[in-house]
């Protein structure tokens, strides 16, 4: 038989009529051939994706609040602040870690730097 021509196998080469496989000889040509990788193409989409949703939401999210951390850094006792909870007071003492703020004429709480929002006007 010719190496060629097309084999047939299973019940064909029995006899039965209703089913026949054909095996195609494979050519030393077409076995060398690398397969495309079309996972490459899903890829770069997915990559392009993620770096539109970093520069429009994570890195301005991130220049928000080291703003935020800078103008904390900078606070000192006589400035008027609003907290995170709503309240408004002006700093008397600040500390490494807190500051001690006055919220009504002799009250003072002592509230953490990170519990800062913003400066009151």
């Amino acid at each position: 038989m010719n190496e060629n021509t097309p084999t047939t196998t299973g019940p064909a080469a029995t006899g039965d009529a209703n089913a026949q496989v054909l095996v195609e000889p494979q050519d030393a040509a077409t076995a060398a051939q690398p397969q495309p990788q079309q996972g490459f193409g899903m890829f770069i989409p997915m990559l392009l994706i993620l770096a539109i949703f970093y520069f429009m939401m994570i890195r301005p999210q991130q220049r928000k609040e080291k703003e935020r951390r800078k103008m904390i850094d900078e606070l000192k006792a006589g400035k008027k602040v609003i907290f995170g909870n709503g309240i408004l007071g002006t700093i008397v003492e600040a500390t490494e870690k807190t500051f001690k703020v006055e919220t009504a004429p002799g009250v003072t709480m002592e509230i953490l730097r990170s519990a800062v929002m913003g400066l009151a006007e």
